[in-house]
This record gives structure tokens, sequence and C-alpha cells, in this order.
């Protein structure tokens, strides 16, 4: 049964809580995830309770506010108002738990986990409940669910948030599949970036992403991106597309990893340097420069959204060397444009730059 507003109070009170290119492809989500038309309807006592929110995906930027938005009505309109208790959640992804975000009824809400103090109804115009989210982190993309419950009514609406971003294979230092599932997390976030999304990988694809190296997924499925069929890629007979392996064992088998990256808010340079420099002088010499040394996930943001292109090869945090190439260009290596990599060289090699972060 529905609490009566002041047993919602309480309640709510004590709640616990190597070279390619790739862009981007803005569309609605291949899963259909809003029914209805952006909302939802339902009926009570020959009122129509109604929902809305919007079917376009929503992008913006890590670092970034962001107002996911959300309003309902009833049908016919009705003269009083009346107390709703609204409730935001993240859904679950690829078997992660779905978290709570913020649970409100009238000007009394309480944020949950990581949102506490980034989250809070937006609530300019009457019967809108938008979320706002502040300065946005790589793990906040997905999808949100509006819950507006009237009594023993209760309808809701999907919002789908996107980060721009970009998409790029890892390697591990020792080779190709070196990595299981949870090692492939790990090296994404020590890259400054997080394990692809299959959607992520299809934007990606669409785009001109052409790898032939198997990788985890966001969702522990082994895939990996073909533009041009050909013989080592699953054979000449097979259309261009994204080749699954389908779901693998998280710790027993191993592949490469797609990591995403998003747009960063800092600024990634190549550090002009008398001489060329081991990796440990290359770390210290960003250091030096009152910055640290680039990670991978912040050179390919830093070409992808900067237009960050330079032809000299430069260690990064990770040990390996690479260079941005936006404009190809001859003696830069491919006439598309990537970021080119040298691998993982020797680390005392002396035949390196190095690009720095500076973080804004």
């Amino acid at each position: 049964m529905g609490l009566p507003p002041l047993g919602l109070l309480l309640s709510l009170c004590c709640v616990s809580g190597l070279p390619f290119y790739n862009g981007f492809y803005y569309s609605n989500s291949p899963h259909g995830w809003n029914p209805g038309k952006g909302h939802g309807e339902g009926i009570f006592n020959g009122v129509k309770l109604v929902v809305e929110t919007p079917e376009e995906i929503l992008f913006s930027y890590r670092g970034a506010n962001v107002t996911l938005p959300c309003r309902y009505h009833y049908e016919p309109a009705l003269v009083s108002p009346r107390p709703v208790r609204i409730k935001w959640w993240k859904l679950s992804e690829n078997g992660a738990p779905e978290q709570d975000v913020l649970v409100a009824i009238g000007l009394r809400h309480r944020a949950f986990g990581d949102y506490r103090g980034r989250v809070h109804l937006w609530q300019e115009r009457e019967r809108e409940v938008s979320l706002e989210i502040r300065d946005l982190r790589l793990e906040d993309y997905g999808r949100y669910r509006c819950e507006v419950i009237d009594g023993l009514e209760d309808e809701s609406g999907l919002v789908e948030l996107e980060l721009r971003g970009v998409v790029f294979p890892y390697q591990h230092p020792q080779g190709r599949y070196q990595f299981n599932f949870h090692e492939a997390q790990w090296a994404c976030e020590e890259q400054d970036a997080v394990v692809a999304s299959f959607e992520q990988l299809f934007r990606a694809w669409e785009e001109g992403l052409d790898w032939c190296n198997a990788g985890w997924l966001q969702d522990a499925s082994v895939q990996y991106p073909i533009t041009q069929a050909r013989h080592p890629c699953g054979g000449l007979g097979l259309a261009p597309g994204v080749r699954s392996y389908g779901p693998r064992h998280r710790r027993l088998h191993r592949y490469d990893v797609f990591c995403f990256a998003a747009a960063l808010r800092g600024q990634v340079y190549y550090l002009e340097h008398p001489e060329k420099l081991t990796l440990a002088e290359a770390k210290e010499a960003c250091q030096e420069d009152g910055a640290q040394i680039a990670k991978v996930g912040q050179l390919f943001a830093a070409w992808k959204f900067h237009g960050l292109d330079r032809c000299d090869a430069g260690w990064l945090a990770d040990g390996s060397a690479r260079y941005p190439v936006a404009h190809p260009r001859r003696n830069c290596g491919s006439l598309e444009p990537g970021v080119r990599s040298f691998g993982f060289p020797d680390p005392h090699s002396r035949k390196y730059g190095v690009y720095c972060y500076r973080p804004r």
C-alpha cells in the first residue's frame, strides 16, 4: 500500500545509503530504452498521470554540469496540487547493481553514494522534476529513470546520458591478449579511461575504427571492429561490422581491451626540451614544468577534441611512445588521422621526447 505523505517523509529521512581515426555518430539508442515516445502514463480514478522525458540521447562532457529533463502532468489537469514522491536512479549496466541517485518529497530530498553533493532537483517550472548532475565523471554515463509516485500510482520515464569521448584499443606492454576482464578494467583506469561499452565501440566503428585484435567491452563480451574485410580478421567473405566472440569468462580468458576516454578539461602538450629523454627523465621533466606525464587516454582525447597534432614521438605514463596526427602529411606515418604508436620501448632509451598533461 502507498504511504501517506507523513510516512513518506519519515521513510525518506531514514534511507541508508595502432593508428586509426574515429569520431561520433549521434543517434537514438539502439536499445529503444524510452518506450511510449519518451513518457510513461497511468490512469487512476479517471485521471491519467503522465511522465515526460526526452527521446534523444543527451551528450555532455566530463567535468561539466548537465540537466536530465523530466516533467509530469495530469490528464485532465488537476486544479489542486497533489503531494508526490520523486525518485531518480541509474539503471544497472551489464550486471552492475542499480544505483539510487536521489529521492524527494516536497522540499526535502536525499542524494546517495557518489552523487552526494553533486545532484539536486531542477524545478524551474510547475511539475518539473529534472535532475541536475554537477562535475560529471566518467562513470556517470548511462540510463537514468525518473519516477513520480502519487499515492498508489507511479509512472516513470528514461533519460540516457552519454559523454563525448574517444574509443581506443589498448594492449598490455608484453603483447596482445594478456588481460583478463578485471585486469582490463584496471588498465583502462590507469589510462584515465574506462572500458568501452558496445554502443561506444559501435559508434567508433561507424566513424571508421578498424582494429583486428579482439578486446574486452564493458559487458564482459569480446569484440573487434572491422571496416575493411581481410583474411586475418574473419575472412574476405564477411561484411564490415563489429565482430563478436560473445561473453567470455571474466577471470580465465585473456584479450586486449577497448577503452573510452572522455574529453579533457586540461591541456596535453609536447614538452620542448633540448634533448631526448629516458622514461624516468621524461616524468621528471613534466614535473619540473608544473605538469605530469600524460596518460594514453589523455593523449587520445587531446587529439580527438583539441586537434593535437605533432610528428614527434613522446613518452607516456604507461611507458609507451606515441604521437598524435590530426593532419596527415608526408614523413608523419599513415595518411589517416590517428595516434601513432611505437609500442613500449626500452625505458632507458633516449630516442623520445615527452607529452605532458596540465589540469585546468
